[in-house]
């Protein structure tokens, strides 16, 4: 049996499988990321008290070797117990490379799923589902802005969440950025998994001429419109050298996820059109891409 010492030695060499840690709102979709996981070979540990995941890795690395990727679900109920999870994941102290995944949605989602579950809150005690919600982001703040992936469930149904999972972890062995491009509505809330926002409500609107208003950014006609108007032309030529930058430097960070939103008033037309543009130029210099339209159709 090797030494603790060789272990960490050859995990740091580039032998360990990944470590995903989910964690995230109660309601947002911990189970479902945790099935795709298993479902992608992770091995998977529900409800670990953080304290342990050194220890659990551990165990793993002796029992089916350190290129197994590990998964492990840490929610609310651990409580005090997070602490030493921050502690953890800081020191590296597992040798693995880890990726502390966040799910997240809004109150009035997590609200209504936990009402169609018919389950109280871990943190609700004798008062509102939505007090224990409260609680709960108090608690998982930290957790949330130390996160290398956050992902919003308010929109996902439960395929579009897996697939979201398989296209983040599908191959464990992936060491490029992965930038998602999110165009969004600002009447419908910004992205709250957004790392970087722009907002294109700059830019003319084709809602005002009557040929393109029916129509999307996906349509050729409206997409040259926005592009062409002097705004967007400087406002690409500027934006996309400072996004390759934050991406040169999340890779240097050992980050492996970026999202940048790109929001007009009701996310059909400016924002469609840009969003597309500012993937296909980040596509072409190398990086891989994932364009979502959120509020497309939405109107």
């Amino acid at each position: 049996m090797p030494t603790e010492e060789a272990r960490l030695e050859g995990q740091l060499d580039g032998l360990a499988g990944e470590l995903v840690v989910v964690t995230g709102m109660t309601g947002a979709g911990r189970s479902t990321a945790a099935k795709e996981l298993e479902d992608l070979g992770f091995y998977v540990i529900d409800n670990l008290p953080p304290g342990l995941l050194r220890q659990v890795v551990g165990l793993v690395d002796e029992s089916r070797g350190t290129e197994q990727p590990i998964a492990v679900v840490v929610d609310v109920r651990s409580g005090s117990f997070f602490e030493s999870l921050h502690a953890n994941l800081a020191q590296g102290a597992t040798g693995r490379h880890t990726t502390l995944l966040f799910l997240d949605a809004n109150d009035d989602v997590l609200v209504r799923r936990q009402e169609a579950a018919r389950r109280p809150h871990p943190l609700q005690g004798t008062g509102r589902l939505l007090d224990g919600l409260v609680r709960e982001r108090a608690v998982l703040a930290e957790l949330r802005s130390d996160a290398d992936l956050v992902i919003d469930t308010s929109n996902l149904n439960v395929h579009q969440l897996t697939s979201r999972i398989r296209e983040s972890f599908g191959d464990p062995d992936a060491t490029r950025l992965q930038i998602n491009v999110i165009s969004f509505g600002f009447k419908y809330g910004i992205p709250i998994d957004a790392d970087y926002v722009a907002d294109m409500r700059f830019l003319p609107n084709p809602y005002w001429q009557p040929k393109l208003r029916p129509k999307s950014g996906l349509d050729p006609d409206v997409a040259d419109y926005v592009k062409s108007q002097p705004g967007a032309v400087q406002f690409l030529a500027a934006y996309l050298p400072v996004l390759e930058g934050v991406a040169l430097g999340y890779l240097a960070e050992g980050k492996r996820f970026m999202t940048v939103a790109i929001g007009c008033t009701g996310g059909k037309h400016r924002s469609v059109s840009m969003a597309q543009e500012i993937s296909r130029r980040l596509a072409d210099v190398g990086y891989d891409v994932a364009t979502i339209h959120r509020d497309l159709g939405r109107e």
